[in-house]
């Protein structure tokens, strides 16, 4: 037996989250493997039409079949799914910087507010002591 890689398209496992629907499948399938006739009774769709998303989903290996007997079941396959998280890790950095930007930016001008109103508040009147 070879020792083979197994690569993942990132394009493929886009496409194939694109769709709702597909993404809908994935989120049925983290439970745990489901035979298709289930997964089609989950959706308002024909079963021809998860059918057909079941097999964009192989295709993109993000799900394996099994057979067992006349029954075919699903499982999830999280490995294409690292290609997706590490593209979002830029975009994670990106808000991370940015959020933590805002967040300082909000706390100096409330700073600077509560500064300001300190300051308008008017100071007690003197009382001399005179009555008049």
């Amino acid at each position: 037996m070879r020792n083979r890689s197994v690569t993942y398209s990132a394009q493929a496992t886009f496409h194939a989250l694109a769709d709702p629907t597909r993404r809908a499948v994935l989120d049925l399938l983290r439970t745990g493997a489901q035979p298709a006739g289930k997964i089609a009774g989950a959706f308002p769709v024909s079963r021809p039409a998860i059918s057909k998303h079941l097999r964009q989903l192989r295709g993109a290996r993000l799900v394996v079949e099994h057979r067992r007997g006349r029954h075919r079941f699903y499982q999830l396959n999280p490995e294409p799914l690292k290609t997706v998280d590490n593209w979002l890790e830029h975009y994670r950095q990106f808000w991370q910087m940015n959020l933590a930007s805002l967040k300082n930016f909000v706390e100096a001008e409330y700073a600077a507010e509560s500064v300001q109103d300190q300051r308008t508040v008017a100071p007690p009147h003197k009382t001399t002591g005179k009555t008049t």
